[in-house]
């Protein structure tokens, strides 16, 4: 068997909790220098690799600047920070329940994203949470929607994530939510539910496909009722996108605050955070896979709609 040819670490460290671009030049080309095969392959715009070469911000392995007329070297790598446009700061706190040399657990709040993606970076659970621990090699073992609250595990050692990972895939986690949605006397509760789900990417909302074969489940129970409001637990036997939002919004009890389900509704500014989606990720219980340890997680937040109603929906 063929052995892939070892990547070098990278010579410049993370900032603010992301890490550094890495490119591989490819090992064939016509490009006289480095600088011709970037400007063609990041189509970055007019002038912007031009700088970072000449303000030295793109290294070589050996962390050495690769200058502007560096010739073409192929199947070797350079590396570079990208500059990030300004991210709205998710002003809540990011709450460490567990810590130990394998893993890291933390009480996530609405708002703030697992991993990067898309226009949000450095305002993430991970970029926070490597900055903030000094834990550069914290990787995500799963993720929660950026509107959804509560417990998240995170690994420490990037050689023992796959075995957290599989946790997840194998369903060895059990899982439960709680959320805040309207009260029906006529949906009889507790149930299963069962569907077929599809998310098509680039289109926000999931959906479901009848007469399909069923590819998500979940338990949704009533624990308390008052004034309209219903308090529900919400456990997961498979994780597709939306999943609990989607068989809430089947049964006729959209979650509180959710802007896809039942309409999608118009974008919000970035720095309101008024009124978060009432669903959050109440316990985790797993066996640790590398230590043996039976672990239990509860998370400590509450959700507003249930807790101070009329603050919530102000």
């Amino acid at each position: 068997m063929r052995r892939k040819p070892r990547v070098p670490p990278a010579p410049l460290p993370q900032r603010d909790g992301i890490d550094p671009v890495r490119i591989k030049l490819p090992p064939d080309g016509a490009w006289p220098t480095v600088r011709d095969h970037l400007v063609e392959r990041l189509a970055a715009g007019p002038g912007v690799i031009d700088a970072l070469l000449r303000d030295g911000r793109i290294v070589g392995a050996d962390g050495v600047a690769v200058t502007p007329d560096a010739p073409y070297a192929p199947g070797t790598f350079v590396w570079f920070h990208r500059d990030l446009p300004h991210e709205v700061p998710v002003p809540f706190t990011l709450d460490v329940v567990h810590r130990d040399e394998h893993i890291v657990v933390v009480d996530k709040p609405h708002f703030l994203a697992t991993m990067p993606r898309g226009s949000h970076v450095t305002q993430t659970a991970l970029a926070r949470l490597r900055a903030e621990l000094g834990i550069p090699t914290l990787g995500a073992a799963h993720r929660l929607d950026r509107l959804t609250a509560g417990l998240l595990l995170f690994t420490v050692r990037p050689e023992e994530r796959g075995a957290y990972q599989t946790l997840f895939s194998d369903r060895r986690v059990h899982k439960e939510y709680e959320a805040v949605a309207a009260y029906d006397p006529a949906v009889p509760l507790p149930r299963t539910v069962r569907s077929h789900i599809e998310k098509v990417r680039g289109i926000i909302a999931a959906y479901e496909v009848a007469d399909a074969e069923p590819n998500s489940e979940s338990r949704i129970e009533l624990i308390e009722h008052r004034a309209g409001l219903g308090r529900y637990r919400l456990t997961p036997h498979t994780g597709r996108t939306h999943q609990l939002r989607v068989h809430m919004n089947v049964l006729g009890l959209p979650i509180l605050g959710d802007p896809v389900y039942p309409v999608v509704a118009d974008p919000v500014p970035p720095d309101d955070f008024r009124r978060p989606l009432q669903l959050l990720s109440r316990v985790l219980e797993f066996t640790d896979p590398v230590t043996g340890a039976a672990h239990r997680f509860v998370s400590g937040r509450t959700l507003g709609a249930w807790s101070a109603y009329d603050t919530w929906a102000q």
